[in-house]
């Protein structure tokens, strides 16, 4: 076998000792942990305050993609980081790249705030 299939076979079997270990601890807590349900315990919990009408509610889509938005732009800067660490190594090619992948960003800004996404009410 080479080293190189050896390294993710390392990584396999860690990775499946980990997700063993959480199952195994799951259910262990499972088996440990009280059980005795009452209504009180199993009603619907509102910040202290007794449920009205049913748990189910239609959210605007507009919420979603608020979120959406902010997570693209957290990524974005996940992206930004490491390119402002090494960015003398980069050199030209490195600014123009950056500056392409923030003007298509930019772009993608310009676009939801001319379809009112950004808009919160």
């Amino acid at each position: 076998m080479s080293d190189f299939l050896r390294q993710f076979l390392t990584i396999g079997i860690l990775g499946a000792v980990g997700v063993g270990l959480v199952a195994l601890l799951l259910g262990i807590s499972s088996l440990l942990r009280p059980h005795r349900p009452t209504p009180q315990k199993l009603m619907t919990y509102e910040s202290g305050v007794d449920p009205v009408g049913s748990g189910w509610s239609q959210s605007q889509i507009r919420y979603y993609i608020f979120a959406l938005l902010f997570v693209m732009f957290d990524v974005e800067a996940v992206f930004i980081f490491p390119w402002a660490t090494r960015l003398e190594v980069y050199g030209l090619f490195g600014i123009i790249e950056m500056f392409l992948f923030i003007f298509i960003l930019l772009l993608g800004l310009i676009y939801a705030w001319r379809k009112g996404v950004l808009r919160w009410a």
